[in-house]
């Protein structure tokens, strides 16, 4: 289709706020660009919000209370930012019922039953894109969906929640108490009233979800992985981590095990060495670090978060459903053609760091060397200092399967000499781990 006789592609979007004023305001402002690059125009037609009397940086014209009704318009595009689970998921199949390609951010929905828009997008010949679901301008979802589209994606290790990685952050950096770093996150507006959703993993869990589906080629839901916060995180953990020469970051991390015998999908924090790409990452930035066969190492970089990063890449998928739309096409679908199993956590390999308190007696080191041993956990490092009336001891191990590790720590915890369990952290990024 020639330039001059492309129709103008009209677009609707649900949900009005930061994001989605982000998004009225890069389509109108980026209009003469848009028609340079696709040789038409993307018209705004309707923004679905929930109050109309409330202020925004959109024209009051097209502004609507009944997002259904949007939904449900007839537009070529409808851009999703409600978020959660419903009514965005009908508001979401009601539009590709209409015969609207989908544009989504909403990770919570992608991550509990993605399945389900897919096969109804595929059914209805209409694109549903949701590159702003995960990690915010950074290109990743595209980039498993065709760049790595002919490689084995082994592994992928991400820094998906920018509010945890600004945390820790601060707590490393500044020796700011959890309590005081999340305060610090909220005053800046990194981090909600109600933090819960990323502080104890959900987020990035949904997000993690995501990735192992497009990396693996394989059904993986929210429930699927394993999820642990940063809550618990002191500053004794972080002393640890430091003279270890590690970083503590809240992981994504999604693998394939034993020749593919399955996926697992865990969140949770980690030990990263300095020297990893990864450990670097300050801030609220994120970043994805990919392992594959034929590519091997690739890291990207950026920023996961706010109204400007996330609108870029909603804009991005636009123009592509766009493009779409004028050429009669659409893109990728789902692709969940080798299905592999997904494995308890217990089964993931790793090294382990394991901080405890042993009281000071005879053969206290040679019991706890081997509660480590009757669990066929190696130890590959010992340090002890003085703690109180007994000993502080580190302990790190070679690489093991979580239930192993899982199994030492109880039998560590029935040992009389040992006072307490202080703290139990998995170690990414070490040279064979």
């Amino acid at each position: 289709m020639s330039p001059e006789s492309a129709r103008p592609v009209t677009v609707a979007v649900l949900g009005g706020g930061t994001v989605g004023a982000q998004v009225a305001k890069l389509l109108t402002d980026r209009d003469t660009d848009l028609h340079i690059r696709m040789g038409t125009s993307l018209k705004l037609t309707q923004v679905a919000v929930r109050d109309l009397n409330k202020e925004r940086p959109i024209p009051a014209a097209l502004l609507s209370d009944d997002a259904m009704a949007v939904a449900t318009s007839g537009a070529d595009i409808v851009v999703e930012l409600i978020g959660g689970i419903e009514p965005a998921k009908s508001l979401i199949l009601a539009a590709i019922k209409s015969g609207s390609s989908v544009v989504t951010a909403n990770k919570a929905l992608l991550a509990s039953d993605g399945a389900s828009l897919y096969a109804a997008a595929e059914a209805e010949g209409v694109d549903i894109f949701f590159e702003a679901s995960v990690a915010g301008a950074i290109p990743i979802v595209r980039l498993l969906q065709e760049s790595l589209s002919g490689d084995h994606v082994t592994k992928i290790m991400g820094i998906v929640n920018g509010t945890t990685n600004y945390i820790l952050t601060r707590m490393d950096e500044d020796g700011a108490s959890f309590a005081d770093a999340l305060a610090e996150a909220q005053a800046l507006g990194y981090a909600e009233a109600d933090p819960r959703a990323d502080v104890e993993g959900h987020d990035a869990a949904s997000k993690a979800a995501i990735l192992a589906e497009l990396a693996f080629h394989t059904h993986v839901t929210r429930e699927d992985v394993y999820c642990e916060g940063i809550a618990h995180i002191t500053k004794s953990d972080i002393s640890a981590a430091k003279s270890l020469g590690c970083v503590i970051k809240l992981l994504a991390v999604a693998e394939r095990v034993d020749d593919d015998r399955g996926v697992i999908v865990r969140v949770h924090p980690t030990m990263v060495p300095r020297e990893h790409p990864l450990a670097s990452v300050r801030d609220a930035f994120n970043a994805v670090f990919i392992e594959a066969e034929a590519a091997g190492e690739l890291m990207f970089y950026g920023r996961g978060a706010g109204g400007a990063p996330t609108a870029s890449a909603v804009l991005g998928d636009v123009v592509v459903a766009a493009r779409n739309r004028l050429t009669g096409s659409t893109g990728w679908g789902e692709s969940a053609d080798v299905q592999l199993p997904v494995l308890s956590i217990s089964e993931a390999q790793t090294c382990y760091y394991v901080n405890l308190v042993v009281a000071d007696q005879p053969g206290a080191l040679a019991s706890i060397a081997k509660a480590f041993a009757d669990s066929g956990v190696s130890i590959q490092v010992v340090r002890q200092d003085g703690h109180g009336d007994g000993a502080g001891l580190i302990v790190c191990t070679h690489r093991s399967t979580d239930g192993a590790l899982q199994d030492t720590v109880d039998r560590l915890r029935e040992l009389s000499m040992v006072t307490a369990v202080v703290g139990v952290m998995r170690v990414e990024g070490e040279a064979g781990a």
